[in-house]
């Protein structure tokens, strides 16, 4: 379902940003596998070209994604379109009474060491507003390991950190907030844990103690969620041989470019005409305002 996801992005790319959003929203509300989309959605592909609009149209379909998974978790949700200081996607629960807001993140395997800004901790917790919590979902394993200021913020300002890997965990068994299900219980971990934490530990990873906190809200065996995890690097492992294939392949119909084939690709890669276009705009529209400047000055001359 995953790479049939991906076609579509590529396909739909060519008729416009919002048309190809309309499209791709209405796929993921009607697809019968969430859970598999779930499972690879953390992970952009290489073939997406970086800073394209198939890379933004990525970005839409993964708060597709995590709003429809809310809707499956029992929850109300929806993309939240105005971008400007705002997180991706809210969810309200009509059984416990609270709202929250939440930010989706994906990376790819090719990408080097992320830092907290690539996070955004501390802008997810302001985008809150009147929410009771906020939200960030990303790659289980794309979490610093052992101690991050992102774990400090999340202590700080009481945002969840949920992955992909959880909601798939919860989609798979069914798991549905209910009278006897608060989930946010959940949301609200951060929150909880900060009370028990030393300053000197205030960056320390807390996943593990987050994993098995959701594993006692919903009442499943801790080895359930270690088979999801296990299953989740083999996908990883599954993956990474694709993009590296794919990289691989680029590499060699690089090497079989002739010498100008090569100039203009690289002419085209560090995008020379369009700033050369860009600057002779600048350039122009200077002059248009120098000769006004100068019928201006005149005229006061005469004046």
């Amino acid at each position: 379902m995953f790479d049939t996801l991906i076609l579509l992005i590529k396909e739909y790319a060519k008729d416009g940003f919002y048309t190809a959003t309309e499209k791709l929203n209405d796929f993921i509300a009607n697809t019968d596998d969430i859970a598999d989309v779930l499972m690879q959605i953390g992970t952009i592909p290489e073939s997406i070209e970086h800073d394209s609009t198939e890379e933004k149209l990525f970005s839409k379909v993964s708060d597709a994604v995590l709003s429809r998974a809310f809707r499956e978790l029992g929850l109300k949700s929806r993309v939240i379109t105005e971008r400007a200081d705002s997180a991706d996607v809210i969810a309200e629960s009509a059984i416990h009474n609270y709202t929250l807001v939440a930010d989706a993140k994906a990376f790819r395997l090719s990408r080097t060491a992320k830092n907290q800004k690539d996070f955004k901790v501390g802008a997810l917790s302001a985008w809150r507003k009147d929410s009771d919590f906020a939200v960030l979902c990303s790659p289980y394993f794309q979490y610093p390991r052992n101690q991050s200021q992102i774990y400090a913020q999340a202590r700080d300002n009481n945002v969840c950190l949920l992955s992909w890997e959880h909601l798939v965990f919860l989609l798979r068994n069914k798991i549905k907030e209910s009278e006897t299900i608060n989930l946010s219980k959940l949301w609200g971990f951060s929150n909880d844990i900060a009370r028990t934490t030393v300053v000197a530990e205030k960056k320390k990873s807390f996943m593990r103690e987050f994993d098995n906190w959701l594993i006692s809200i919903v009442g499943l065996p801790e080895a359930n969620f270690a088979d999801l995890l296990l299953e989740c690097i083999g996908n990883t492992v599954i993956r990474g041989t694709r993009e590296t294939k794919y990289w691989e392949n680029e590499r060699e119909i690089i090497l079989s470019y002739s010498r100008k084939q090569a100039v203009e690709e690289l002419i085209k890669h560090k995008k020379i005409d369009e700033k050369i276009r860009q600057i002779d705009r600048c350039v122009t529209s200077s002059c248009r305002d120098l000769r006004q400047i100068d019928r201006y000055v005149r005229s006061i001359c005469r004046d």
